[in-house]
């Protein structure tokens, strides 16, 4: 993440701007890169460690589930290891993949007492909350896991080619109150009274689509954007649902152990009564080239099931 800047680039030019000391690269080996950090935190440092892929993370899951977010359960608040681990993750890459370099499993990560997990989908979303993870690791000594969807790193459109409507500017520090993210706080696009498409990540612009096409069939749809998956925000989950009284979670990630259980469970926990289906990949992982397409959730299944659905 350092001399290159992260496979995809994110990273670049900060060792130069900001030094060594602070912006260095490790190993490749998941278990040092995270005991880095777990070091890192216990002596008063706020770490911001990089995984490669989701998929790699599993290799040196107790670092997270045994020692990063139990450390301060464990010791009654008198140690913490603050950080903020950025993985690049999900699904979709075109021309690069295979079930290592394409990852949709989060159910060990959900399963994580305290651990918050941020998933944003566009630029200005990813910006904001990783100064409120940062800020959480800060204050509170929380430990976040930060998933950026690869496939949408250099996403610049979203309904046509050359429309930029997926872009937005970086917002300067004078901004960053205005623009905060509160964890646990979701994002509505439109006011639709019909259905609502409950989503996160590569799942946002795929249901704002699939939006724009039901609106073309008559139907009006309100997109929720989840934005963190844990904790999840059931408040702003509740208000979507019961607007429309009609939900449709679109899942990117597996059926079994994926996010959608965990949004349905909310939804049947808070009393909504209403119409209510999931849509999510295939219990599978995810294969080279086109077969990907075979397993993972496309925009025709989301549009079939909100046609079922109304």
């Amino acid at each position: 993440m350092a001399r290159k800047g992260g496979v995809y680039g994110v990273t670049r030019g900060l060792q130069k701007q900001f030094g060594s000391a602070r912006v260095f690269d490790t190993l490749l080996d998941e278990q040092s890169i995270l005991g880095l950090a777990l070091g890192a935190g216990i002596s008063g440092l706020v770490a911001i460690p990089e995984i490669q892929y989701l998929a790699y993370v599993h290799n040196a899951a107790d670092q997270l589930r045994g020692e990063a977010a139990t450390l301060q359960f464990f010791s009654a608040g008198q140690y913490r290891n603050p950080m903020v681990v950025r993985i690049a993750g999900y699904g979709y890459q075109k021309g690069f993949g295979g079930h290592f370099h394409n990852d949709n499993a989060v159910g060990a990560l959900r399963d994580i007492p305290g651990l918050v997990i941020a998933s944003p989908s566009r630029a200005d979303d990813a910006a904001a909350m990783l100064r409120t993870c940062a800020a959480a690791a800060t204050v509170d000594g929380t430990v976040s896991v930060f998933l950026e969807p690869i496939a949408l790193y250099h996403t610049r459109d979203l309904h046509e080619e050359g429309d930029g409507q997926w872009m937005a500017p970086y917002e300067p520090p004078s901004r960053w109150a205005d623009t905060h993210v509160p964890l646990g706080s979701a994002r509505t696009y439109g006011d639709g009274s019909d259905l609502t498409l409950v989503t996160f990540g590569n799942g946002v612009p795929m249901s704002l689509r699939v939006a724009a096409r039901l609106a073309q069939d008559g139907i009006s749809v309100r997109v929720l954007d989840l934005r963190w998956l844990s904790p999840l925000p059931v408040g702003d989950l509740v208000a979507a649902a019961q607007a429309t009284g009609k939900v449709l979670v679109v899942d990117e990630t597996r059926r079994t152990g994926g996010v959608s259980e965990g949004v349905v469970t909310a939804l049947v926990d808070a009393g909504f009564g209403g119409k209510l289906a999931r849509v999510a990949s295939e219990d599978s992982f995810i294969p080279l080239g086109a077969a990907a397409n075979l397993v993972l959730l496309s925009e025709e299944t989301i549009y079939s099931a909100a046609r079922r659905l109304v």
